[in-house]
């Protein structure tokens, strides 16, 4: 099947047009399209512009609301609160990470919760704006319940990523952004789109049991077994218990619930300013070091040691150059948008 290659700016400029005729504010059309667009730059693509016709479904169900009033709530110097009031994730986490960097300039430390939200997207764009601000970044989001309790048949907790950044001195900031399950749901759908069968020990059926079968695939692999599954515990006190929200197991699912269902999602965000414990020069400093000498490891044959997050950057240098690859299937759903899209074509 031959891939589709998109110019990532016309692409850009499409959505934002998309989503300002369905009157969703301009702060949202923002953080939305340039989520999406960084996303697929760095090759994510599961979480990426392949969640354009979906997010644009959910604006005209009432799902999303395209203009929330949501507001901050300080309850200590360097600790508050958002309700979303149904924002999209992108817009109300944005504003989340940013308050906990203009807390955290004054106190060190501070972190933000979320409740009552939507889908954000990728972890990495908000933390990666922390990272921007010479601040070390760190997000988490719950999400509907989709990854299997060990030694159960059935799932509890949802992928529940987790995303850590800092400042570096030399090139674009590290960044870990890893689910707390094996792989994502969206890269399930995927497989279901081309009917591939998806990777060994991946995902399991409604019994419990290992498929390679995408069709019948009823929920994910935690990362590294109970311990991923123990992370995915982590991310839910944060982003449910102490937002006084709901867990992963009670939350609306993404795609098996009515559309117009609120999903009441919970974000958590914390950031550190290194330069309450050393000054910045020396923290960025030696944060490069450390990812230099992890690159510079002896190396398996025909293999390459790469820090978290070097795959991302590899793919963003290409994909600016080529476009952003999308099969033509997904490509159809955004021409069912506007045909204007055909523009963004390479």
């Amino acid at each position: 099947m031959e891939i589709i290659h998109l110019d990532h700016q016309i692409l850009k400029e499409e959505m934002a047009h998309a989503f300002s005729s369905k009157n969703v504010c301009e702060p949202a059309v923002h953080h939305v399209t340039s989520s999406m667009i960084q996303t697929s730059l760095r090759g994510v693509d599961s979480h990426g512009i392949h969640l354009f016709p979906h997010y644009c479904r959910a604006v005209d169900a009432g799902r999303i609301n395209n203009n929330p009033p949501f507001t901050f709530t300080q309850t200590a110097p360097s600790v508050g609160y958002i309700d979303a009031i149904d924002a999209f994730g992108h817009h109300v986490g944005s504003d989340a990470i940013n308050k906990a960097c203009d807390l955290a300039a004054e106190t060190g430390m501070a972190a933000v919760s979320v409740r009552n939200s939507t889908h954000f997207g990728a972890a990495a764009y908000f933390a990666l704006q922390a990272a921007e601000r010479n601040m070390i970044g760190m997000a988490f989001t719950n999400a509907d319940a989709l990854v299997k309790a060990t030694g159960s048949t059935k799932a509890f907790f949802g992928t529940n990523p987790i995303c850590f950044t800092t400042p570096l001195k030399n090139e674009e900031p590290f960044c870990l952004d890893m689910a707390t399950s094996l792989v994502s749901w969206n890269k399930i759908k995927n497989y279901r789109r081309e009917d591939a069968s998806i990777p060994d020990h991946w995902a399991f059926d409604a019994e419990g049991q290992p498929t390679t079968d995408p069709h019948i695939a009823r929920s994910l692999a935690p990362a590294g077994d109970y311990k991923g599954f123990g992370l995915g515990m982590m991310v839910d006190v944060f982003c449910a218990i102490l937002a006084n929200g709901f867990i992963s197991k009670d939350l609306m699912a993404m795609y098996d619930s009515p559309i117009e269902a609120k999903r009441k999602v919970g974000h958590f965000f914390m950031v550190i300013d290194p330069t309450k414990f050393l000054p910045l020069n020396t923290f960025v400093e030696n944060m490069q070091d450390m990812v230099d000498r992890i690159r510079k490891m002896p190396t398996l044959e025909g293999q390459e040691v790469m820090a978290p997050g070097d795959p991302e950057k590899k793919t963003m240098a290409i994909r600016l150059e080529t476009g952003i690859p999308i099969l033509p299937g997904i490509f159809n759903e955004f021409l069912e948008v506007s045909p204007n899209f055909k523009r963004a074509i390479k």
